[in-house]
């Protein structure tokens, strides 16, 4: 069985624990990278989801590991919105270090319901699920994913795992109920959110009905856009609308 903390930290760019590096330490060559080869190099999400060239988690955020990266940020936007503050996408001048969520709340990984690998799976098919919202990856993508896959180094498991997840159609129900708690709840849309910025309508659709799923309040969801928008910049070679453009989209797919 594979490792789902060290998948969700590949997929979001995350540092390995005990390597001393992360998945995206070279992020402003992640248009070269996905160009070169994405997976070898380590950009798994650049060519999984095709959202690696766009833009990508930053600062210290890449140094806590995936499940602390999208608690930390969910509980971050969470107290700004219980503390009724404005949402703001820019860091106020020192601004302390994104942290990873208190251990005696429900935003920490220790305090899931149905443990944490299993909860780090809900994640990261939220991930898919999101990265599958504009359409994007049909037959053909999905065979050259698979080709990748195959030279990546992840594993037999985790490579059967991610096919299965992007040949599997959206079932937000069962997506939905993977989330046992408000936190959770807020948790899985936090790591969607990551995952894409919402630049066409489809995925702008996905978002705003994964939201009401949830049951998530507008002001809220609100924290978490300005939330996450603050931990993310432009890759190199990229606007800020976070697509790829000329040869560097069509590398960042290949």
């Amino acid at each position: 069985m594979f490792d789902p903390k060290k998948l969700l930290d590949d997929l979001l760019g995350s540092q390995i624990p005990g390597t001393g590096s992360t998945v995206r330490d070279k992020g402003g060559q992640a248009v070269q990278m996905a160009k070169d080869n994405p997976l070898a190099a380590g950009a798994l999400a650049a060519v999984l989801l095709g959202t690696g060239a766009g833009r990508q988690v930053t600062g210290t955020a890449v140094k806590l590991g995936g499940l602390a990266v999208i608690g930390g940020l969910a509980y971050k936007a969470y107290q700004n919105y219980k503390n009724g503050n404005a949402p703001a996408e820019t860091p106020a001048a020192g601004e302390p270090e994104l942290l990873p969520p208190p251990a005696d709340t429900s935003f920490h990984p220790s305090q899931a319901p149905q443990g944490e690998d299993e909860f780090t799976l809900t994640l990261v098919r939220a991930m898919i699920s999101a990265a599958k919202a504009d359409g994007h990856i049909d037959d053909d993508e999905r065979q050259k994913i698979a080709g990748k896959l195959s030279v990546a180094g992840i594993g037999t498991d985790a490579e059967k795992f991610l096919m299965s997840e992007l040949e599997t159609p959206l079932d937000l129900d069962t997506l939905v109920a993977g989330a046992q708690s408000d936190a959770q709840k807020l948790e899985l849309y936090t790591a969607s959110r990551l995952t894409i910025d919402p630049d066409t309508r489809a995925e702008r659709g996905y978002l705003d009905l994964l939201a009401g799923r949830l049951g998530l309040p507008d002001a809220l969801v609100d924290h978490v856009e300005a939330t996450v928008s603050a931990a993310k910049v432009p890759a190199s070679g990229v606007p800020a609308s976070g697509k790829a453009t000329g040869n560097a989209a069509a590398n960042s797919r290949r």
